[in-house]
């Protein structure tokens, strides 16, 4: 990712309709994925530490960021320890140590996604469930992929397949922020032609009502996903259990 956006990040992600919406998708899932009490979570690739506080109402948290100054920006928080590292082979973690680990639009950044999913699989212990949110279908590409240097978007069942051949049992696997695709989708494709301007407006902060009426609406498809699958989404979420080996 650019730089320059970590900053805008780390001002937006607290309240951005498109994060606090994912937040409370992901918190929904989790509440139904059977963890432990005080359940070990790691948080991979956990930017500027915006969804620390959430995923520590379920256990005790750690994040893992590449970037120094993303990692300093997550620290400051006080939520929760920061470890720097690297997928999928330079982490300063141990194997078979966490009950959960999240990889919130994370593994689209990375060259070798097989490679980090098996070195993920290392990281939990037995039964272990790992939750992934990433970009949806590859026809909408664009200048907001490659200003945060996304390697690929995803289709459902490659990542299904991905998942088994690393070692999962795929719990749920599931497009989501559908409600919004059909605009969200034209603005995509509209700046795919017109690609001019600041692929980083895309994170703007809209008018407080407007953001709160797309945060609502993002956030309401958590009690859909809880009992099925949407057949399209701007996102694709999966939860997955690790096998035994």
């Amino acid at each position: 990712m650019d730089a320059s956006l970590y900053q805008q990040m780390r001002e937006l992600e607290d309240r951005h309709w498109w994060f606090r919406g994912r937040r409370a998708i992901v918190v929904s899932q989790l509440q139904t994925s059977h963890l432990p009490k005080q359940a070990k979570i790691l948080d991979l690739g956990c930017g500027t530490g915006g969804n620390l506080a959430m995923l520590s109402q379920f256990g005790d948290v750690i994040g893992a960021e590449l970037d120094e100054q993303a990692a300093i920006m997550a620290r400051e928080r006080g939520v929760a320890p920061v470890v720097r590292g690297k997928l999928p082979d330079a982490l300063p973690l141990s194997a078979s140590s966490f009950d959960c680990v999240t990889l919130l639009d994370v593994l689209e950044h990375i060259v070798d996604d097989r490679s980090t999913l098996m070195a993920v699989n290392k990281l939990l212990v037995p039964d272990g469930r790992v939750l992934i949110t990433v970009p949806a279908f590859p026809f909408l590409w664009g200048p907001h992929d490659e200003a945060h240097h996304h390697q690929r978007r995803y289709r459902a069942k490659p990542l299904a397949a991905l998942l088994r051949d690393t070692g999962f049992e795929v719990i749920k696997l599931s497009y989501c922020n559908t409600w919004l695709f059909p605009p969200a989708a034209a603005v995509r494709l509209v700046r795919k032609v017109f690609p001019k301007g600041n692929a980083g407006t895309e994170l703007a902060l809209p008018p407080a009502p407007l953001n709160a009426m797309l945060a609502m609406l993002f956030a309401s498809e958590r009690h859909l996903l809880r009992h099925m699958t949407l057949p399209f989404g701007i996102s694709l979420l999966a939860v997955a259990k690790k096998l035994p080996e």
